[in-house]
């Protein structure tokens, strides 16, 4: 159904990134073809929001050890001026199903335990409906394999309720799942346009909650 990409990562549970993903939550439902909202604030830990810097914005699905890109919400946004993106969620990609999450994944700053690897965010699973499309078999193991490998992220909200440095833009982006060739690498977890990703990794720690906090590799 999609491109993929496979990507072997060491992710390291002690390192945390700074972004909190306020929108979607546990209780949010996207609707295929109406506009949505990703929204974050600064979690108050170092980094700062622009050390983070621009970043790509995507819905995932997955679990702690693999996880595919399933839409570029936008390819880079800068998320210390930038509080939200706006854009249209593409039914294609997957069934009406409460197993999506957003992924932030900063295009500049790195572990500086594992400088290979990008620091991300992760949101929490949350429902999108309308959906016409239908997980692969890949992507159903992923989803499957969640009571074994469950995402990591901590349960509780940053102390501060919002960043200083972050403004109330909104960036409208574009949406859409693409296609193209499978690829094997051992690189970083970065890709541009809309091709679905796989990521395998060892991942250590903590589980997904019911609000997710963030993470860094």
């Amino acid at each position: 159904m999609f491109a993929k990409s496979f990507i072997l990562l060491a992710i390291s549970a002690s390192a945390f990134a700074n972004v909190f993903i306020t929108s979607p939550t546990a209780s949010t439902t996207f609707t295929a073809g109406q506009k949505a909202t990703v929204t974050w604030q600064d979690d108050s830990k170092t980094p700062s929001l622009k050390d983070f810097g621009p970043a790509k914005v995507s819905i995932y699905v997955g679990n702690a050890q693999q996880q595919t890109s399933l839409q570029t919400i936008v390819p880079s946004v800068d998320v210390s001026t930038t509080s939200s993106v706006e854009f249209t969620p593409d039914g294609g990609i997957g069934p009406n199903s409460d197993e999506y999450f957003i992924r932030i994944e900063s295009l500049s700053l790195k572990d500086p335990k594992q400088p290979q690897f990008p620091a991300l965010a992760f949101s929490a699973k949350f429902k999108m409906a309308g959906m016409t499309g239908k997980f692969s078999d890949d992507v159903q193991r992923q989803i499957d394999g969640q009571s074994t490998a469950p995402l990591a992220g901590q349960t509780s909200a940053p102390a501060s309720s919002g960043s200083a440095t972050a403004s109330a833009t909104t960036t409208k982006a574009s949406s859409g799942s693409a296609t193209g060739s499978s690829t094997k690498s051992s690189a970083s977890a970065t890709s541009t346009g809309n091709s679905a990703v796989n990521v395998k990794a060892g991942w250590f720690g903590a589980l997904l909650g019911a609000v997710i906090g963030v993470a860094m590799f």
